[in-house]
């Protein structure tokens, strides 16, 4: 079972650092996750199983990952780990000094960490710690998987029992083993990076980029996503949250109706069969799995 919350609201921050440190204390659910940032100027997804506290990514720089935290009751230091699928500044911008400031573990595949070295100096030597396969934290497991992007790159699914999240941005394009990854995911962030019309028919980026981005080692279109939110309907998945809209080629309303009129073609219907909300650069809704 799946619950939503609102989306944090600026004007309620005291009250929702009450009501956040009241949620620590009693709540009863297996896991929670809310997306604090998402898309083309930074990204990161807070986690929380059993008692651990995870960021993925962290593509803000420390002072707004600071405030984001401040504003949904979680204090810098509970965070337990920053776990990073790649090395692009949008996924790390304030991980060097999050992690030195806080002292922080970071982990990142071990191919990960070879374009990691030079950009995050100030992550001491005890923070920087690698995975090549499944890993726990606390009461829960995270599985990575290997995705196809311009570097090496990897989604994750976060299991704590029979509760699954899964987050996968920053892919090309699907294949059997990525969708084998994330099935039976009640959860799921999943990449609906652009409008293949705007990407090509703007004219901000020249030719060579949009080639790069409409590649397969690139990123998912709305079309593309929405092929993955068809197998996703089917394996029990309840939630979709469209994730890592880019700011030029895309938009909110675009995604969301773009892949509510696909999977209409199935006979799906949004809102009945699951449900799908849209990420944006500000701070989202909790979900609650219990």
């Amino acid at each position: 079972m799946i619950k939503k919350g609102r989306p944090i609201s600026l004007s309620s921050l005291k009250i929702n650092k009450i009501l956040a440190n009241l949620t620590t204390l009693c709540y009863n659910f297996s896991m929670r996750a809310i997306n604090l940032a998402s898309g083309s100027d930074g990204n990161i997804t807070y986690i929380e199983i059993s008692d651990k506290k995870i960021l993925l990514d962290l593509g803000l720089t420390c002072t707004q990952a600071v405030e984001r935290l401040e504003k949904i009751g979680i204090k810098p230091n509970e965070i337990s780990a920053i776990i990073i699928s790649h090395e692009h500044s949008d996924h790390i911008k304030g991980v060097d000094v999050f992690s030195s400031k806080f002292d922080i573990p970071v982990y990142a595949h071990k191919s990960v960490w070879l374009g990691l070295d030079e950009k995050l100096k100030k992550v001491s030597n005890k923070n920087r710690l690698e995975f090549e396969n499944d890993f726990s934290l606390g009461g829960g497991t995270i599985h990575p998987f290997e995705v196809p992007h311009d570097v090496k790159c990897f989604g994750f699914k976060f299991q704590d029992n029979n509760s699954k999240i899964s987050v996968v941005t920053d892919l090309g394009h699907l294949n059997d083993s990525i969708l084998s990854s994330i099935r039976g995911s009640q959860l799921v962030y999943l990449e609906a990076n652009y409008d293949k019309k705007m990407l090509m028919q703007g004219t901000k980026y020249p030719l060579s980029l949009k080639m790069r981005i409409d590649g397969p080692n690139g990123h998912l279109s709305n079309i593309d996503s929405s092929e993955a939110v068809k197998f996703l309907s089917c394996t029990g998945t309840r939630q979709i949250v469209l994730a890592h809209l880019s700011r030029e080629n895309n938009s909110p309303s675009i995604a969301y109706n773009t892949i509510c009129s696909e999977i209409q073609k199935e006979g799906l219907q949004e809102g009945e069969d699951l449900k799908i909300d849209v990420a944006t650069p500000n701070i989202g809704a909790f979900f609650k799995l219990k």
